[in-house]
């Protein structure tokens, strides 16, 4: 079965494709034929974009979704998903967080133990993909998987509740693979912000190289992890705030505070939280571009998730369509490349960085919950 790196190659390079544009550009054509030829103009730049800079895909629901599947086929095609191997391919995804938050409504005593049977699964799940999926820890595997043709797939982000208020469990969970954690639904992150066992969790995140999640946590929880945390954070399932009041949004003081620590804002494809249409979207991604700047702006698909997505974006496939949107609003070529790779990587290989120095200094955290917030 031909790897995605085959079908990469069989794509035209930017310039050969700038070439073909050049000369669809030549011919005299006026009124709905001009407006198609455009329009499909654009839609080949932005393939021809993502060739060379793919997606990473900050937030995918489908190890949850895959539980209640008796049998699936993500190589072949699955269509009672929203993700599989061959719509990764044709959106030109390289890399995905995969999720491993908890449903509602799950008892508070199940959390650890569902969060391990969710890691196991991912586990199985890629191993029986070898040749669509490659498990990725750093952002250097990240890059490897990508030179192999494979999409690369990122643990988390999880549940706070999955700690059980143990920083011996996070460790296990980031030598299990975890990468990302979200800091909502506990009492040491709650409406209030930060305790200082909650300050103790980050501190040794940082330690680990597991990178914080602040969709979902109050203002004042995501405010004091941008003034402490020593890495980047992620907000991956965030949009405008101002231009939709989904309580998961942000307000532009915080996404400009985000900009300012270098943290990153993924762009959730929802209906819900950016709109019901591709332009929608477009305009979360203009607003989060000129407040925070274009290195602090990503892409949450939220695929399998459960949330309905905009016309044209309904599945992994979408995302050229998405990227051409963007390049008729005059998105320059550096922007776009940031916005679907070059972003997610850096923030990746900070946590990388941080890791290493932070682990010569400080020895793993023995912090109870207990002790600091009792």
């Amino acid at each position: 079965m031909a790897d995605l790196q085959d079908e990469l190659h069989t794509l035209p390079e930017a310039g050969e494709r700038d070439k073909e544009l050049d000369e669809v550009q030549a011919e005299p054509v006026a009124g709905p034929v001009a407006a198609t030829v455009a329009v499909d103009d654009d839609l080949d730049r932005a393939r021809a974009l993502l060739v060379a800079h793919p997606v990473a895909d900050g937030y995918s629901g489908l190890p949850w979704a895959l539980r209640h599947l008796p049998w699936y086929d993500l190589q072949l095609g699955e269509s009672a998903v929203d993700t599989d191997v061959p719509r990764l391919r044709e959106g030109h995804v390289g890399a995905l967080l995969w999720s491993l938050h908890l449903p509602e409504g799950l008892a508070a005593d199940r959390a650890v133990g569902a969060t391990l049977e969710q890691l196991d699964l991912v586990r199985s799940v890629i191993a029986a993909h070898p040749e669509g999926l490659r498990l990725a820890r750093s952002a250097g595997q990240v890059i490897d998987a990508r030179n192999c043709g494979r999409v690369a797939v990122v643990l988390g982000p999880a549940t706070a509740a999955a700690l059980d208020d143990s920083l011996g469990i996070l460790r296990v969970l980031h030598s299990l693979g975890l990468r990302v954690l979200t800091l909502a639904g506990t009492s040491w992150a709650s409406e209030a912000g930060l305790t200082r066992f909650g300050e103790e969790v980050v501190r040794e995140m940082n330690r680990l190289g597991v990178l914080a999640d602040l969709s979902g946590a109050s203002d004042t929880t995501v405010g004091r992890a941008l003034a402490l945390s020593k890495t980047p954070v992620l907000c991956t399932r965030s949009a405008a705030r101002e231009l939709r009041p989904h309580p998961d949004n942000l307000p532009d003081e915080l996404l400009a505070e985000l900009g300012a620590a270098g943290g990153l804002c993924l762009v959730p494809l929802t209906a819900e939280q950016t709109g019901p249409t591709v332009r929608d979207v477009a305009d979360h991604l203009d607003h989060v571009r000129a407040v925070a700047g274009p290195d602090s702006v990503g892409l949450s698909g939220t695929y399998d998730s459960g949330a309905a997505h905009p016309q044209g974006l309904a599945d992994a496939s979408g995302y050229p369509h998405l990227i051409a949107e963007l390049l008729r609003r005059g998105w320059p070529d550096t922007d776009i490349a940031l916005l679907t790779w070059v972003n997610m990587q850096r923030v990746l290989r900070s946590a990388d960085f941080t890791a290493r120095a932070a682990q010569e200094r400080r020895e793993p955290s023995t912090a109870q919950i207990a002790h600091l917030d009792g």
